[in-house]
């Protein structure tokens, strides 16, 4: 008896990825395998597994790759301090990488010949997805529903959910709901009222940030703890980097920090508006920045602003395992061992404000930089040093 062949889905669970499932059943004479990476969103395990019982599926399988996402993807992210177009902490960009690696695993695991994903045919998660495919699993076919069925739309997806008795999830205002990404780092909401750019976000979309203005009166305060560039744990205490961002996500987001509405140039060429949330992220990349101020050397710190707009660009259109970024990923930790101590932040009302930098490093001098008078600097070279910078004016 021939032996029936495997399809490897990125499964969530929603409305989406049902009907992909559905649809590749459909299609293709094949099982499809749902597969889902837990890197931190909001999921309900039993549901997933339910509704893809349903749909027939033997083979679920739920990765945990918590600690993995934010140690080896979001650390190093966080270390470039990458920002794309100014604003974006890339909280989409960097999960697709690694959930990509783990289902081309989990694909060669059981010996199927294709993957399959529900990004859109619009957007840049198909092309960082299959960046990642193509990386690890060259020869493994890879199966785009947007780009090929004759779905068109989301009027032309719920009406095919409803005769499959697909259920249809609805938002807090009981329509079908904005479409959502969320991961320990993030959550980003994009669609209906959000495409016309004139139109202001409303606030019942935001998931994991209060409102400025509704967040406490009275101000927090936490230590972050670093060791070679990265964070090691939180007022003095120890932690697990899942559980660092994930604390500093609660206490973030409690007091409004961590919002962005973002109009931006999508690698395919078309601008999308998009509404971010990155409380725990925002407070790691300014207190990133304030440890890297009394540790590093001024050419290393310029160094690394100099390159972080291409290596942001590169994260952003799903080039993670690109010779490019690995280059530009050791310029980023040539130096990352020095970057030890402490930062003191206070969080209100959206803001982070750097309370005080602690290190055994000796980059910055008290002494050099004291106002009282003392002999560690030879102001008489301040001259010479003016004289020769006049002459590179010509």
């Amino acid at each position: 008896m021939k032996k029936q062949k495997k399809i490897v889905l990125a499964y969530s669970g929603g409305l989406d990825t049902s009907i992909i499932l559905k649809w590749l059943q459909e299609n293709y004479d094949a099982e499809v395998i749902a597969y889902t990476a837990d890197v931190g969103q909001e999921m309900d395990r039993k549901k997933i597994i339910k509704n893809a019982k349903k749909l027939g599926v033997k083979k679920i399988i739920i990765q945990d790759l918590k600690n993995i996402f934010v140690k080896d993807y979001v650390y190093p992210m966080i270390r470039g301090h990458a920002l794309y177009e100014g604003v974006y902490l890339l909280g989409t960009s960097i999960a697709r990488p690694l959930i990509a690696k783990d289902q081309i695993r989990v694909a060669k695991e059981f010996n199927a010949y294709a993957v399959s994903h529900g990004s859109t045919g619009k957007g840049n998660d198909q092309v960082r997805f299959e960046l990642g495919y193509h990386y690890f699993g060259p020869k493994i076919k890879i199966i785009a529903p947007w780009r090929i069925w004759k779905l068109k739309s989301r009027t032309d997806l719920i009406n095919y959910a409803k005769k499959h008795g697909i259920p249809i999830p609805k938002d807090k205002k009981g329509a079908p709901p904005f479409s959502v990404d969320d991961n320990l780092f993030h959550t980003s909401t994009e669609g209906k009222v959000l495409e016309n750019p004139k139109n202001s976000a409303p606030e019942f979309i935001f998931q994991r940030t209060t409102s400025p203005e509704k967040a406490p009166n009275k101000p927090s305060f936490i230590t972050i703890n670093y060791k070679n560039g990265d964070p090691i744990g939180l007022n003095g205490k120890k932690l697990s980097p899942a559980k660092v961002l994930d604390k500093l996500n609660q206490l973030a987001g409690k007091n409004g920090i961590g919002r962005v509405d973002l109009v931006e140039n999508r690698f395919i060429g078309i601008k999308s508006r998009g509404v971010y949330e990155t409380p725990g992220g925002t407070i790691l990349l300014v207190a990133h920045r304030a440890i890297e101020s009394v540790t590093l050397d001024k050419d290393t710190m310029h160094k690394k602003d100099e390159v972080m707009p291409r290596y942001a660009e590169l994260v952003y259109n799903g080039y993670w395992y690109s010779k490019e970024r690995f280059k530009l990923q050791k310029i980023v930790d040539l130096k990352k061992n020095k970057v030890n101590g402490s930062v003191k932040v206070k969080l209100y009302k959206g803001n982070v404000t750097i309370q005080s930098r602690q290190t055994s490093s000796n980059a910055y001098s008290m002494k050099k930089v004291s106002f009282e008078e003392n002999k560690t600097f030879n102001k008489s070279n301040v001259e010479r040093f003016i004289s020769f910078h006049k002459k590179k004016l010509k």
